[in-house]
């Protein structure tokens, strides 16, 4: 009787993603497809659901078929992220030509991840005092000391290296140990990787130009080939949104959340606060909010329904380079770092958060302003290098935590609602590193406003 559910499931599935296929055939818009992926999705993990219950065996083994597009998708999309990085890069700083500052550029862009973090931390830490939230008021069951266990068994690897030595992590001893991911600070080491291959191919422009000139032409073919890669994954995005909602519908406990609904209330309120900030400052460099929201959605839905950055990172330059007109460098170098450096929500909201509510069951004072100021600071610092992958909020909360001299292992009480705070702080994530390219492109002047106020849909996924 259950393979015969579990294949009427994979039927429904079927026919859903049919209509995803008519509607392209069809020509309808990207961002309406991808909305209809999100709401059919919806519908049918409810459904699913109230059928079967969110631990059921049926649902399990249905989700294992749905993954081979939602989790599948998300896999195509890990795949092109290095070679993307690598060439997007090496293609952008060398042809800079003394048009643009590659340390200006740089500097920018960490600058505003760095500022928009504080101010995450900083909201995070007066919305857990608004909510009163104490981490003494959850009750710990068998789930949440075993991850409590887990965490003090990760802390070793955390707490035994300053910050300095943190640093050096991030230097590619092995750029090819990187590209393969083998640390938390891959991406970021590879992007260091590429900015010394781009930065040498102007050295070459001057002592062996011919030499410069050859590599350049290998570069940008190598560059169409990945951008067309890119391209045809993207295409996919309307069904893996579809897949991956679709499981989120169906396995969320909705008594789990229930019991934590004041901390999944007030995690949301932050990420919400911090999302009007960002429109704010966007604002006050231009930008019309609610035409930068409709050019952004779909890639926040994606990341929404990933949770995870550094997978969103093809899509985030395409919606920065085709929608907002943000030059590819500056994109690349934004989406790139945003997924490795000062995450809104991963890195700032989500451990100020667990240190305020924490501080008191060590007797410390959370609303004193040596705590408060000290925490922001920590969280800030703290933010560099934290990986664009699920999990990567646990990994800053350790660091946090751990420097603040705070209990790591009550971190673990928050276990069953990590994967619907996730998806919001990694939303956030991904649209703190938007944000930062347009601000970048635009204090450079570099930015293209006909495409920003352009109302065309997505190219790259029209094509």
């Amino acid at each position: 009787m259950d393979a015969l559910r579990i294949g009427i499931n994979v039927a429904v599935m079927l026919v859903l993603i049919g209509v995803l296929l008519w509607m392209q055939k069809k020509h309808i818009s990207f961002t309406k497809r991808v909305f209809t992926g999100l709401g059919l999705g919806l519908v049918f993990g409810v459904v699913l659901q109230l059928l079967y219950g969110a631990g059921s065996e049926v649902i399990s083994q249905s989700s294992d078929w749905f993954n081979l597009v939602g989790r599948g998708y998300v896999g195509l999309l890990q795949m092109v992220v290095i070679p993307l990085i690598m060439v997007s890069i090496i293609s952008a700083i060398m042809n800079l030509k003394g048009k643009q500052n590659l340390g200006k550029m740089s500097g920018l862009i960490i600058a505003v991840l760095l500022v928009t973090t504080a101010i995450a931390a900083s909201v995070s830490i007066a919305t857990s005092l608004s909510f009163d939230l104490k981490a003494i008021e959850i009750t710990a069951g068998d789930k949440e000391k075993q991850r409590g266990a887990s965490l003090e068994e990760r802390l070793v690897d955390v707490e035994d290296k300053t910050i300095p030595q943190q640093v050096l992590d991030f230097i590619p001893t092995n750029p090819f140990a990187d590209m393969t991911g083998a640390r938390s600070t891959s991406t970021l080491a590879v992007v260091i990787f590429s900015a010394f291959i781009g930065v040498a191919v102007l050295g070459l422009d001057k002592k062996k130009p011919e030499q410069a000139d050859l590599f350049r032409k290998i570069v940008e073919s190598v560059y169409a080939v990945v951008m067309r890669i890119v391209t045809l994954v993207l295409r996919l995005t309307p069904y893996g949104i579809l897949a991956l909602i679709t499981k989120v519908a169906a396995t969320t406990n909705a008594e789990e959340i229930l019991k934590l609904i004041k901390f999944v209330g007030a995690s949301y309120v932050a990420l919400i606060v911090m999302f009007i900030i960002h429109l704010i400052l966007l604002a006050l460099f231009g930008y019309n909010p609610v035409q930068y929201v409709r050019k952004v959605l779909p890639t926040l839905v994606f990341a929404f329904t990933s949770r995870s950055s550094a997978a969103t990172i093809p899509l985030n330059v395409e919606t920065q380079t085709k929608r907002l007109g943000v030059p590819e460098g500056v994109a690349n170098l934004s989406a790139t770092f945003g997924a490795t450096i000062g995450q809104n929500g991963c890195a700032g909201i989500y451990p100020a958060m667990l240190a305020v509510m924490i501080a008191p069951t060590v007797g410390i004072n959370p609303i004193s302003w040596d705590f408060i100021l000290t925490l922001i600071l920590v969280v800030t610092i703290s933010s560099f290098g934290v990986a664009g992958v699920g999990g990567g909020a646990t990994f800053a909360s350790l660091i946090v935590l751990s420097t603040m001299n705070l209990p790591v292992a009550l971190a673990g009480l928050l276990i069953s609602v990590e994967p619907l705070i996730d998806m919001g702080r990694t939303a956030l994530n991904v649209n703190d590193s938007i944000t930062a390219g347009v601000i970048t492109g635009k204090i450079l002047g570099e930015n293209d406003t006909e495409a920003f106020k352009s109302k065309a849909d997505l190219d790259v996924v029209q094509a």
